[in-house]
């Protein structure tokens, strides 16, 4: 810290000395793969393209409620008390349980940070990197506030939306995710911020988006959400080729500028791997594993095998399987990683951490 109470900066840019203690929660139930393919819901090509065994399924836990659960969870791991936060940023993708409503104070609340200001966070699918990109610049302008606190849920329930067969190439899990994010002595067994970084390309919105007009109410278009409809029309004036061409660079980019941030690469640091949104086994294929393989020989993992595409919280996630106390894809003490974040709009993040 400088002598006016202000973050020192890294080589890479970040603040010094900020660090996350991440951590999920994700429902006891799930759907298997092998019943939605008996009772149609997939089919096997799409099952083999996704090779996910099942989708976590919360059959009424409400998605700021698992938020809550997530939160106490990074709380616990961070040693931090609800009541030093700062401030919650509350990010999420689909229906929060209420028409007119703020979630985020409901976390807020329900975590006792009742001294700490909520935010709601929406771009979509990256919303946990819009957030933490958020809760970092807080840091830096008040360093002394306190930490603050970062959530995502999503719930993608019946009847508004199918979660097996309502997007394309996207098989969506419930589940919710957080992380408390502060600057100082890192507490232990957490991730030190080395970088990161996001680019955006607005003019990719009416992928997501009906171009026959907007509507005034939700699901006035149709009771379930169709993200396949907007989707094929999208593709039909932009083409798939052309699309996924713009999809693996912007990947490639935001990779390189996060790598190029935290000193890692070209004789610098080693890079562990490289965690890919979770987005399936074709994906990854066809789009990541060229992105990445541009500007890194690390290999790449997507552990959406057994909670599919977690909303806003693929990259919290993530974050958390690296900081676990045990398991596959702990990170080493020292070593780094990078994580990989995408979201309708569209919007690609890049974090690299480092075991603390």
């Amino acid at each position: 810290m400088t002598s006016n109470g202000t973050p020192d900066r890294a080589p890479d840019g970040t603040p010094d000395g900020i660090w996350l203690a991440p951590a999920e929660w994700l429902p006891p139930t799930a759907e298997k793969t092998v019943d939605a393919l008996a009772a149609g819901r997939v089919t096997a090509e799409e099952a083999d393209a996704m090779g996910y065994g099942q989708l976590p399924v919360s059959p009424d836990l409400s998605a700021p409620r698992m938020a809550v659960r997530a939160a106490r969870l990074a709380l616990t791991r961070a040693g931090v008390p609800a009541g030093d936060l700062s401030a919650v940023l509350h990010a999420w993708t689909y229906y929060q349980g209420h028409d007119f409503w703020s979630p985020a104070h409901y976390v807020a609340a329900g975590a006792g940070a009742l001294k700490a200001v909520p935010t709601g966070v929406q771009q979509m699918c990256n919303g946990s990197a819009a957030a933490l990109r958020a809760a970092v610049h807080q840091l830096v302008a008040r360093p002394g506030d306190g930490p603050l606190l970062v959530t995502t849920a999503d719930r993608f329930a019946p009847p508004g939306f199918d979660r097996w067969g309502g997007d394309y190439g996207v098989w969506y899990g419930d589940g919710a995710t957080a992380a408390v994010v502060g600057t100082g002595a890192a507490p232990r067994g957490t991730l030190a911020l080395r970088a990161l970084c996001t680019r955006a390309a607005p003019e990719l919105e009416s992928a997501h988006r009906d171009t026959d007009g907007f509507h005034p109410a939700p699901h006035t278009r149709g009771a379930v959400v169709d993200v396949r409809r907007t989707k094929k029309a999208f593709l039909a004036e932009q083409g798939k080729p052309r699309f996924l061409g713009r999809l693996r660079r912007e990947t490639t980019a935001v990779l390189a500028a996060a790598l190029a941030e935290a000193g890692v690469g070209s004789g610098g640091e080693r890079l562990s791997v490289v965690l890919l949104p979770r987005l399936g086994r074709a994906t990854a294929r066809d789009v990541y594993g060229p992105a990445v393989a541009e500007v890194t020989d690390a290999p790449t993992a997507d552990l959406g095998e057994y909670t599919g595409h977690l909303g806003a919280g693929d990259l919290l996630s993530n974050l958390a399987a690296l900081a676990s106390d045990s398991g596959p894809h702990r990170l080493e003490r020292g070593a780094y990683a990078a994580v990989l974040s995408a979201g309708a709009g569209f919007t690609w993040s890049a974090a690299v951490v480092r075991r603390t």
